[in-house]
């Protein structure tokens, strides 16, 4: 019996450009050859661009021979000045039709002016947020933010999950940037906390491999999450779980084993002087949560 259905088609992988190529834009620009797109990338310093040309990418010469290369041109730069830097003198002919994925981390500000002076140029900016590290960049387990036009986003979605799941929140361009920075002031708070512990641990004589399994249970906080969103949504600053003066003592005995120590207490005098803040505004047997509040005003 012959078969009269249609032959299958693909539709093969969209030619990509990525402009920057430190440690992030490089591990793109591998996702993006990885499935087989074809892929043009410019970095200031070409030889950066080595590793990639000889697995295939195609090096620019220009900025304006980068930005022609393709539709979608991803941004991965050290910050918002930079990418006027390098696509400021550009012939903006180029930038017109153009998806400009910005993954360069700036505020949300930054972001919406950008997106502005793109829009001007005839181009459209998503702006990204990007939760990994190089090491998780085409790892599908690993998650991108952007924000900016759906239509944009939707037409380039495939493209871009070679990078990470895409997650698109909304139209308005700085979201994106404002997630990511949520997401930066607990990561690098909490990590913080991490460097602390291990320069406490190594004054007495213990190994980050001694603090690991403390550490995995003390920076797990999905349970606290849990317990004070709803919480936090309705108000309650209930002081029948925890209490910021007990909070305050804890902290103050910190400070005293870390200067017992002799190493730099900056870190956690500045936890210990946020709870005796509270103290002093009159809410010590208020939840922790109360430091919501104090946070949300500048210190006197």
């Amino acid at each position: 019996m012959t078969s009269t259905a249609a032959p299958a088609t693909t539709t093969a992988p969209a030619p990509v450009t990525v402009i920057g190529l430190g440690p992030m834009g490089s591990a793109m620009a591998g996702a993006f050859l990885d499935r087989g797109h074809a892929v043009t990338v410019w970095n200031r310093t070409a030889s950066r661009a080595d590793a990639l040309v000889e697995r295939g990418a195609r090096l620019a010469g220009t900025v304006e021979e980068a930005l022609s290369a393709a539709g979608l041109i991803v941004l991965s730069l050290t910050d918002y000045d930079a990418m006027y830097a390098v696509l400021g003198g550009a012939d903006p002919a180029a930038l017109r039709g153009r998806v400009l994925v910005n993954l360069t981390s700036d505020t949300p500000d930054r972001a919406r002016e950008a997106a502005a002076w793109a829009a001007e140029r005839g181009a459209v900016q998503l702006t990204g947020g990007v939760l990994t590290p190089p090491s998780g960049i085409g790892d599908p387990a690993s998650t991108t933010l952007y924000s900016g036009p759906r239509e944009a986003f939707d037409a380039h979605r495939a493209t871009l999950e070679a990078l990470t799941a895409a997650d698109h929140r909304g139209e308005e361009p700085g979201l994106a940037a404002l997630l990511y920075q949520l997401n930066m002031v607990m990561f690098w708070t909490a990590l913080s906390g991490y460097w602390q512990a291990l320069a406490l641990a190594g004054a007495h004589g213990l190994t980050a491999s001694d603090l690991r399994p403390l550490a995995l249970e003390a920076l797990d906080l999905r349970k606290f999450v849990e317990f004070y969103t709803p919480r936090l949504d309705a108000g309650d600053h209930r002081g029948d779980v925890d209490r910021i003066a007990m909070g305050l003592a804890s902290a103050e005995h910190v400070v005293h084993t870390v200067a017992a120590a002799g190493i730099d207490t900056a870190l956690p005098e500045a936890v210990a002087a946020l709870f005796r803040r509270a103290v002093e505004a009159g809410h010590g047997a208020d939840s922790a949560t109360r430091l919501v509040e104090v946070l949300g005003k500048p210190a006197a």
